[in-house]
């Protein structure tokens, strides 16, 4: 991975807190809601946006199903 791709597939505390805002403003239904959703977050494509998302659904699916506990905190 080279340097622009490091930089752009890492996500700061501040992105994600934006990325999830964003997904609230822009519902499913919202005409270019992943393009909407970059534009909120700033510094991240529509692909970074599309892929963090499906990184995300990822996620909850393992929590959902028991195969990643939850933390204790």
């Amino acid at each position: 991975m080279n340097n622009k791709e490091q930089r752009h597939s890492s996500w700061t505390r501040l992105q994600n807190k934006q990325f999830e805002k964003a997904l609230v403003l822009y519902g499913e239904d919202t005409p270019d809601r992943w393009h909407n959703i970059a534009k909120e977050v700033g510094d991240k494509s529509v692909e970074e946006v599309k892929r963090h998302y499906a990184i995300l659904l990822e996620d909850v699916s393992r929590i959902e199903s028991g195969h990643v506990p939850i933390p204790e905190y």
